[in-house]
């Protein structure tokens, strides 16, 4: 859930959901043979999914069952006959819906970490459907009748703070979710949202079909000069797995930029490797996503306006910490100019390296103009020499499981005095995945932790924390969460190793990990990351910060082979270029931020755009970003984050909340560092609460003031 890393395949004849066997639908499987709650009750410990009991076709009978109970539920709360109270209509709707929310965050995990083209026709027919079952409660105005009554009332109840804010966020949420609307307004509503989840979930599909098919086919290993033995041999190993035995192929992830380019020396195979990137979506066939793209922000604009808002970027953002798409933009834009002005100084070094290289070779001929295909090569050559800093040197220090137990995990145990025991027993989806038990201080298990780090071709790019259980007093529910990545899987018997980045992206996905883990809430509407967005990666921006710490990177930067420490002279030159290429770094991710925006402030009476790659220039020209070689970490096409998943108008949210987290942390340097007692106070007032209190009321409590900029600018050496 950070820039760098998010959710998106080619089919593949059968969906491993347990251990040992595979059941294919159609083996005569009925919605009286599945025994439903199972789903919720399942008797493994936290209550885990049984993978070695569900099959995939139950995922229709059991998600359209649990519609089916939840609505018997939802009636009989609208037609109780006694007057609303908290408890008959707020905590009774608390309680509905648990084999709905169960299968369904089953399936959604699967379909984005091991799908087949069953299961996505299985999420097709059931998007409509659940969009549908959620308009259905959202207006039922018997139901909003009794919310409203209690939200008119709330003050005079005897309710504490909690429980008033939930009142009120259950009528923001009926409210805007058209509860107000007249019989014609939520008849249109329901139709434009019934289509958005067709177009949402066909883009989703699209993306994972296009960047599978976009992968670059190599028949000489000698272009492949640059990579590591490990990564030549996962590329190897890429092609086996398509019957292309003798060849080679580079997969796509689902940035704009590829991996592979900061290594591989052969330019002609880098633009080629680039320009397959960012045709994914684009290219006229069937699996072209700018017609949908278009429909969608149309679509959201209509809604909007039907829901008394301008635009749907000021639909969303009523209900965030920024509020405005003008907070947002202010933001944003402010930093464009210094964000810019260091991508060009730092182009203008790379020209010069090209220059260098191209002047010293046999031919003695004069460098090309430097494109985005020779951006991070150059760059890495710049890191190099100025840093005397080698990515092939620092990867042998750099061992998933160490990053994982000695950094992740270790820096978990130092803050919050949680530990985590690894569990063979629990069964699992995905032979890769592995599983953890969390136990606090005295010892108590308090959940469960899934990891699913390797790549595959039936697994979306990017990566994402997500749960299958939340935490809950009130259901008597103890966490289980999920953290997957994308890193490539090693060749068998060889270590995981992987770049800083992905040490990066580890910390990060555990910050969300821990925000599910550690919540001690008592409504799930509250529950761990169920804040605004704005606020939600605070958590895992703030984790990322121990990455750093001298103590964590101690413990978990050795070599593979010998267990040594990372020598000092080798981490003091990594620690020191960390901010290294952040012009470019920040450039290329304020695009995406700004193009997200520009797209959602469209106004419902403007035309549904005819050429969103028009539009997306024209964006990027009107705010100073336009740069050639610098282009948005997401392009329209394939910008996951807000046309299939949960970030429209709301990309921005990433730079909102390093804002807070890097005055967090200073403020936590100031105050002793990273200690028990500084871990626990952070615990108990941002990860405890969950969105049981304003983000804002979290934040001056945990620090005693304000949100300062300067600390950011100062990390990524904009000042």
């Amino acid at each position: 859930m950070r820039p760098s890393s998010d959710i998106s395949i080619i089919p593949i004849t059968c969906l491993l959901l347990m251990n040992t066997a595979c059941t294919s639908p159609g083996s005569g499987t009925t919605a009286a043979d599945i025994e439903f709650d199972r789903f919720v009750n399942t008797g493994l410990p936290y209550n885990a999914p049984d993978f070695n009991w569900i099959r995939q076709e139950y995922f229709k009978p059991a998600i359209e069952e649990g519609m089916r109970r939840q609505k018997e539920e939802v009636e009989a709360i609208a037609t109780n006959a006694e007057a609303p109270t908290f408890a008959n209509t707020i905590e009774a709707l608390e309680k509905s819906g648990r084999l709905l929310d169960r299968a369904s965050s089953v399936m959604y995990q699967l379909v984005s970490a091991r799908t087949n083209g069953e299961l996505q026709k299985i999420r097709a027919e059931l998007s409509p459907k659940l969009a549908a079952h959620a308009d259905a409660i959202a207006m039922d105005e018997r139901l909003f009748a009794r919310i409203k009554a209690l939200h008119d009332q709330r003050e005079q109840l005897g309710l504490d703070s909690v429980e008033k804010r939930l009142i009120e966020r259950r009528y923001t949420g009926f409210a805007r979710g058209g509860a107000l609307l007249d019989e014609a307004g939520k008849k249109r509503l329901k139709a434009i949202n019934e289509e958005l989840s067709k177009l949402s979930t066909a883009f989703s599909d699209n993306v994972l079909a296009e960047t599978n098919s976009g992968a670059v086919v190599v028949d000489d290993v000698k272009r492949l000069e640059g990579l590591g033995e490990a990564e030549i041999a996962a590329a190897a190993d890429a092609a086996k797995s398509k019957d292309m035995e003798g060849k080679w192929l580079i997969t796509l992830s689902n940035t704009t930029q590829q991996p592979v380019l900061a290594s591989l020396k052969d330019r002609v195979l880098r633009e080629q490797v680039y320009k397959a990137s960012i045709a994914r979506g684009s290219q006229g066939n069937a699996h072209d996503n700018l017609k949908g793209v278009a429909r969608q922000a149309k679509l959201r604009a209509e809604r909007a306006r039907l829901l008394g808002y301008e635009d749907h970027a000021a639909y969303v953002l009523a209900d965030e910490m920024a509020g405005t798409p003008k907070a947002a933009l202010d933001l944003i834009t402010g930093m464009v100019p210094a964000a810019v002005k260091n991508a060009q100084a730092e182009a203008a070094k790379l020209q010069a390296m090209m220059d260098r290289e191209y002047a010293r070779s046999a031919t003695n001929r004069q460098a090309p103009r430097l494109m985005p295909w020779d951006w991070d090569y150059y760059a890495e050559q710049v890191r190099k020499a100025e840093y005397e800093l080698d990515e092939a040197a620092i990867k042998p220090y750099l061992v998933l499981d160490s990053v994982l137990k000695n950094g992740v995990f270790h820096s978990a145990e130092v803050l919050f005095g949680i530990t985590f025991r690894e569990r063979a027993d629990i069964p699992v989806y995905h032979p890769d995945v592995r599983t953890w038990e969390i136990f606090d201080a005295d010892g108590m298990g308090i959940g469960l932790f899934y990891g699913d780090f390797f790549a595959r071709d039936s697994k979306q790019g990017g990566a994402w924390m997500s749960g299958f259980v939340d935490q809950s007093f009130l259901l008597d529910e103890l966490p289980v969460i999920t953290n997957t990545c994308n890193y490539a899987k090693p060749p068998a018997g060889e270590p995981a190793l992987i770049s800083w980045d992905d040490v990066r992206t580890l910390f990060h996905e555990f910050g969300h990990g821990v925000h599910g883990m550690l919540s001690r809430v008592k409504h799930p509407y509250f529950s761990g990351t169920n804040v605004p967005r704005d606020f939600v990666e605070f958590p895992s921006q703030f984790q990322e910060n121990f990455m750093l710490e001298p103590t964590v990177f101690a413990s978990y930067a050795r070599h593979y082979k010998t267990n040594e420490p990372m020598p000092q002279a080798l981490a003091g030159k990594l620690l020191a270029s960390t901010r290294f290429n952040q012009g470019y770094a920040t450039t290329e991710y304020l695009a995406a931020a700004l193009l997200d925006l520009e797209w959602h402030m469209l106004p419902a009476d403007a035309p549904e755009v005819a050429d969103p790659l028009a539009f997306e220039a024209e964006a990027l020209m009107k705010h100073g970003i336009a740069l050639d070689v610098v282009p948005p970490r997401y392009r329209t096409p394939y910008f996951s984050h807000i046309w299939g998943g949960g970030y429209s108008a709301g990309y921005y949210a990433y730079l909102w909340s390093e804002v807070l987290e890097a005055d967090a942390y200073a403020w936590m340097q100031e105050n002793g560092g990273m200690t028990r007692d500084n871990g626990l106070h952070y615990w108990g007032l941002i990860l405890a609460n969950g969105g049981s209190r304003d983000g804002k009321e979290l934040y001056r409590a945990l620090t005693g003031r304000e949100p300062r900029v300067e600390p950011l600018l100062a990390k990524r050496g904009l000042r």
